[in-house]
């Protein structure tokens, strides 16, 4: 059986995804910058039977096709493997050896266990149905993200589904979970310029202060979603910057804001822009200031397609009790993730697999600087995409 002999080359393979994963963690890099990480991924695929096309799009994703010898479906898997901008705090002897940067979501394990479960598909490859399509995708984390290098590469045309997982610490390693249709959130970016008149600080009626202005905004910014959107909508606005440094006695002429707006519905982020466009040009109107505003798209929700993941859940259930022991419904997640450019796309489902630490009541989440990675859940996720990806390249 195809799946027998998978599972025997990933559990005979788990020590190399761990070695992987720990050099990886290392060396961890910026969104789209990269290159020596494509360089490690792309010399562990030299010298096997593929197709491999890289520096997609102009920067540093690859794609690698595996054909096998019979008949069937097309079917993509996906790993990241950008780095954040986070000093790890990890204490662990194979931390971060590039200074302010760090692994601190799980890519350099996503990585890790794709790589290897490739190799044991290529090794299988003469008994193998169909294609299949590994993406490693960079710049996951940074706007406008490498999935669109991907999709608009042409390598993905003729793809029939696609699946991903991303490790979270919700769970030990022994549960894996998903959500069918809205499953996380979209994104979108904005900065603020406000700009008055500057002035002395014991002469407020000369000038025109910025940040007076500015404070009201942020303020007058969650009514948006307090008492605009529809209360069964989700929506979140954070103020995540706020420049107003000066001199003590002085009144500033401009200040300078970011922030953040996550949604389960892309018309829920074009509500928010909207009201939040009304709300700066009250102020103007009412205050007697200029704004400068630039609102921008990074993350569509992520929808995961009802079908694959009906696909996912039967496939799973027969497996439940061998390697992993419990398959659960997650919760929606307001965190956003790339992956949805390519459900967008094309049918597929992104699940989820546990990697908290046992022992551990709450383990710090992703993107802490002390995030740590259960290392058994790179068998199981490798275990789980892999009889996924042999179930449905079969044609029905």
């Amino acid at each position: 059986m195809l799946r027998s002999l998978l599972f025997k080359k990933l559990e005979q393979k788990e020590q190399d995804m761990i070695n992987h994963y720990k050099y990886l963690h290392q060396y961890p890099e910026p969104s789209f910058n990269e290159a020596k990480t494509s360089q490690y991924i792309e010399s562990f695929y030299n010298d096997k039977d593929v197709v491999i096309h890289k520096r997609i799009g102009g920067n540093y994703g690859l794609i690698v096709e595996i054909e096998g010898s019979l008949p069937g479906r097309t079917i993509a898997l996906r790993a990241d493997f950008d780095a954040l901008n986070i000093s790890e705090d990890t204490g662990l002897s194979f931390s971060s050896k590039h200074d302010g940067w760090m692994h601190a979501c799980g890519h350099d394990a996503h990585t890790a266990y794709l790589m290897v479960l490739a190799e044991s598909l290529i090794e299988l490859k003469d008994h193998l149905p169909g294609k299949v399509v590994i993406i490693h995708q960079h710049a996951e984390e940074l706007a406008p993200g490498g999935a669109i290098d991907m999709l608009n590469s042409g390598y993905l045309n003729d793809v029939d589904e696609i699946y991903g997982i991303h490790l979270f610490p919700d769970y030990t390693p022994d549960v894996i979970s998903y959500r069918k249709g809205p499953t996380m959130g979209g994104r979108s970016l904005f900065h603020l310029k406000v700009i008055g008149k500057g002035g002395h600080g014991s002469s407020p009626h000369l000038a025109n202060d910025a940040i007076m202005a500015a404070s009201t905004f942020v303020t007058n910014v969650q009514t948006v979603v307090s008492r605009r959107l529809n209360p069964f909508d989700m929506g979140v606005v954070t103020i995540s910057s706020f420049n107003g440094l000066g001199s003590l006695n002085v009144i500033q002429e401009s200040v300078e804001l970011a922030g953040d707006v996550r949604y389960m519905e892309s018309r829920i982020g074009h509500q928010i822009h909207d009201e939040i466009v009304q709300l700066i040009e009250g102020l103007e109107e009412t205050l007697n200031i200029k704004c400068e505003f630039n609102y921008e798209l990074d993350c569509i929700p992520l929808i995961n397609h009802y079908k694959q993941t009906d696909y996912l859940v039967d496939i799973l259930a027969t497996s439940q009790g061998d390697y992993f022991e419990s398959l659960k419904e997650h919760e929606q997640l307001t965190s956003s993730e790339d992956f949805a450019s390519y459900l967008e796309k094309i049918p597929g489902t992104f699940f989820f697999i546990g990697c908290k630490p046992y022992g551990v009541d709450e383990a710090f989440y992703n993107h802490s600087p002390k995030f740590i990675v259960n290392e058994d859940a790179l068998l199981t996720a490798s275990k789980a995409l892999g009889e996924v990806v042999l179930n449905r390249l079969s044609i029905e």
